[in-house]
């Protein structure tokens, strides 16, 4: 009796550790990040990972990835919805390639928050959309790429939305809205675009099949070339409301089938104040200063 109970603890004690272990392995919910993490660690908030690509495979699709402390936590390509949302100095530190891909799933929302990208004037995009239902960019500061701050380039049909964010010192410009395919709906809200090469790039030559963009309560300054181009053969309607358009080589064009409408802002110390029949003002702007103060075609026609 005595060996068939030990038997029997024994075939116990080996049925417990041969269990499956894929638990042990299950993807988190929440991850964290740390600048003194490592990423071999489960990324728990007690054993952090060390960067944001070493978090994102053991993050779960709808997860999010905070950061505990400040830190340069990497590059990072995305392909599942997912949030980064860091209320400590985050950074994203890269040199000669994009900041972070957004090569999501069709269904996907992927939002971005607080955080600081650094392209040391080698990096190429701080923000790349390529792919995914929608993306939210808030309260991020995005300098010194060869390319946009953010390129909004996407395959499908897609909504984005920037919010408190600062692009600036981008050579080639703050944000590109250039969809390649399908309509992309874009919303610039409460941000500063400054100092770049274009400030807001919205063009129509990637393919796409449309695009409705609305930049409100936003400072669009000192960039070399325009402040706001829109460039397209198909719709591409853009509408400003309570903006700063200022010091800008051109403050707003609008070329090809592109239409900008802008009320309710000031535009001021731009080279030449608009440029393009299309752009067409509500009549509530303040427009002088310019150095070449050009006329608006009002709503309803005239000129303002």
């Amino acid at each position: 009796m005595r060996k068939t109970s030990l038997l029997l603890s024994v075939c116990g004690l080996l049925a417990v550790v041969s269990l499956p272990t894929s638990s042990a392995h299950a993807q988190a919910t929440r991850t964290w990040v740390s600048g003194v993490g490592d990423d071999v660690n489960p990324c728990s908030r007690t054993a952090p990972c060390k960067t944001s690509a070493g978090a994102i495979s053991k993050t779960a699709a709808s997860g999010e990835i905070n950061c505990i402390d400040p830190g340069g936590f990497g590059a990072l390509t995305i392909s599942k919805a997912i949030t980064v949302s860091c209320s400590v100095e985050a950074g994203v530190l890269v040199s000669g390639t994009n900041g972070i891909v957004v090569a999501a799933g069709v269904n996907d929302v992927v939002v971005l928050k607080g955080l600081d990208f650094v392209g040391v004037n080698t990096g190429l995009s701080g923000i790349k959309f390529q792919s995914g239902a929608a993306l939210h960019v808030e309260d991020c500061i995005i300098s010194g790429f060869t390319g946009f701050g953010i390129a909004i380039v996407p395959t499908n049909a897609a909504t984005v939305s920037v919010v408190r964010t600062t692009t600036v010192n981008n050579t080639a410009g703050g944000i590109q809205i250039r969809p390649v395919s399908g309509f992309t709906s874009a919303s610039i809200d409460k941000s500063n675009i400054m100092r770049n090469g274009i400030g807001i790039s919205v063009d129509g030559a990637g393919g796409d099949s449309g695009m409705a963009v609305s930049i409100r309560d936003t400072m669009i300054s000192g960039n070399t070339n325009s402040g706001v181009n829109s460039s397209s053969s198909v719709a591409a309607n853009t509408t400003i409301m309570n903006a700063t358009i200022s010091n800008n080589l051109t403050g707003l064009v609008a070329a090809g089938s592109s239409e900008v409408r802008v009320g309710s802002s000031v535009i001021t110390g731009n080279s030449t104040a608009a440029s393009g029949a299309n752009v067409i003002s509500y009549v509530t702007n303040e427009l002088n200063g310019n150095g070449v103060d050009t006329h608006l075609t009002p709503v309803g026609g005239g000129l303002q």
